[in-house]
């Protein structure tokens, strides 16, 4: 079989969650996270804990239907699926015996569905090299894929792992991995792992954190290659960014390292995929703040660029400490009728800036910037790629259209009250976060806590609102209302339509970094210590 054949024999249909799951981060491999929920709560009481011994005392919470301890620091979103509830923590808990709460870990915790009973853990033992790849105490920040009786997700230290759902509970060490460090009931059955910075190269900047999606057998992974500690330099360039491993084997598939030396900070954004234009495309945010879509099937074992798009304006800047105006991907394209829709944004640590919000074609091919950096001095020849400015005016540079601009539309902000000088509420700010979109409208949330409405067509704003306190998460939209969460605790909920409603805000006792989901008539949100399942009319299970 021709190398050819075999990845269209690999590549079928791509990974969608059944109506009773959420198996990965937005629901399906287009990322938006609008299931078909219906009956959800818009009033709940998430209850106390006991101060000396941690434990939920559910008598004085309202239409909670369980609580499960997650660790100290939370920022995975939750999936559902085969049954149960997955979800990145660190071990905050101490779960497990061999590991007690005063050993730093990255976790990936299951529960059972129905109860939300622990079942077992991945457990990521801290990198040597320290907060240059591994911070401490923060856990596992991303979200695994589920299919079937199989998982898929990126370890805080760099590994792309495969496990059974089931852990050791079924009596089998599924392989070829077969060297796990214990074996019990409460322990995660490693079914392969690959190692990205032992194999690949791969120096990730802080912790990985990609939330793996997949088409038919094909599983794409955003490496977080990145900066030194110093944040000046990449210590391998040459390190692949994005991957399409065979998700039966890890074997890597094809590989690109196209963002090289010009990535400005990390690469945590995950990718998102369909076939667009009758072509199989894979979607990455570079650590570069440029937008890149592959052919999913590659092209003879190597990468095949489609199209790439720079996020940011040509003369935007890149500087630490916060000053930037220039910024690379941190949230999920999302792809939604045929558009690509993403945002740029930074390390929360770096502070508050401007931000961007694109509308992208994905039909086109090339360069689909807004705009070309060119210069003046030699008119018509385009400037190399950069990592700190594209366009450099004093030294004669300038950028200008696009003929083959993709943008459908951008969005930075409204003057809407026409005195020339955009409010804060009439600004788009750096995100962290990733769009949603459901009944011709678009919400996001900015890291500086404004949330905003927008018309899908246009890109015109139709409301914002000010939580007073930085988002880090995503929406949720079903059942007619918007759910959105904040650093405050607060779970702001809206009714979904083009004016402004809120319907209740409820806190839920600690920070909410991760975004709410939903399966049938259940919410699950996670704030940094606690995962709840939160139901209309619900009785408290205890466990």
């Amino acid at each position: 079989m021709s190398p050819i054949h075999a990845i269209l024999a690999l590549l079928g249909v791509a990974a969608t969650a059944s109506a009773a799951e959420w198996n990965q981060w937005g629901g399906s491999p287009h990322r938006n996270n609008t299931p078909a929920a219906a009956g959800l709560p818009v009033e709940w009481s998430p209850g106390d804990f006991d101060q000396d011994t941690g434990a939920w005392r559910p008598e004085t919470s309202q239409n909670v239907l369980w609580v499960a301890a997650l660790g100290s620091q939370s920022y995975g979103n939750p999936v559902v699926a085969d049954g149960k509830v997955f979800v990145g923590t660190n071990n905050g808990k101490g779960w497990l015996k061999r590991y007690p709460p005063a050993t730093d870990l990255g976790c990936l915790l299951a529960f059972t569905l129905a109860d939300g009973s622990f079942l077992w853990q991945d457990s990521s033992e801290k990198l040597p090299t320290g907060r240059v790849h591994d911070w401490p105490l923060q856990g596992i920040c991303c979200a695994p894929l589920v299919e079937g009786d199989r998982l898929w997700y990126v370890t805080s230290r760099g590994e792309v792992k495969c496990l059974d759902t089931a852990g050791f509970r079924d009596g089998e060490n599924d392989g070829p991995f077969t060297g796990e460090k214990a074996i019990a009931v409460d322990e995660a059955d490693v079914v392969w792992a690959l190692d990205m910075m032992k194999e690949l190269g791969v120096s990730q900047h802080n912790m990985c954190s990609c939330s793996v999606t997949a088409a038919g057998d094909l599983l794409f992974v955003n490496t977080s290659n990145g900066v030194d500690e110093g944040h000046l330099n990449l210590p391998n360039p040459a390190a692949p960014s994005f991957l399409c491993l065979d998700k039966r084997n890890g074997k890597v598939l094809w590989a690109d390292a196209t963002p090289g030396a010009n990535v400005l900070h990390g690469q945590w954004s995950s990718p998102a995929y369909a076939e667009l234009g009758g072509v199989p495309q894979v979607i990455f945010g570079g650590g570069d703040g440029w937008l890149y879509a592959f052919d999913a099937r590659g092209e003879q074992g190597k990468a095949k660029l489609l199209w790439e798009f720079d996020c940011n304006p040509k003369t935007s800047k890149y500087t630490l400490g916060g000053r930037a105006d220039r910024n690379h991907i941190i949230g999920t394209p999302v792809i939604h009728d045929g558009l690509v829709y993403v945002a740029v944004g930074e390390d929360p640590e770096h502070g508050e800036g401007v931000g961007h919000l694109w509308c992208i074609d994905p039909t086109k091919r090339g360069d689909v910037s807004s705009e070309l950096a060119l210069s003046l001095k030699e008119p018509g020849t385009p400037l190399p790629r950069r990592r700190i400015q594209a366009v450099i005016a004093e030294d004669g540079e300038v950028a200008r259209p696009n003929p083959n601009s993709a943008a459908k539309w951008h969005y930075q902000g409204l003057d809407a009250n026409g005195d020339g000088k955009p409010s804060f509420e009439e600004t788009m700010h750096r995100t962290c976060g990733t769009v949603a979109i459901k009944d011709g409208l678009l919400f996001v949330a900015d890291f500086s806590g404004l949330f905003h409405c927008l018309d899908i067509k246009t890109g015109k704003p139709l409301w914002t609102h000010d939580m007073l306190a930085a988002s880090w998460g995503s929406p949720l939209l079903a059942d007619g209302k918007v759910y959105i969460g904040d650093e405050d605790g607060d779970i702001t909920i809206f009714s979904l339509g083009p004016k402004k409603e809120i319907l209740a805000e409820i806190n839920m006792g600690n920070s909410v970094y991760s975004t709410p989901i939903a399966i049938g008539d259940t919410l699950y949100i996670a704030n940094k210590s606690h995962l709840f399942a939160i139901k209309e009319g619900a009785e408290p299970l205890q466990k």
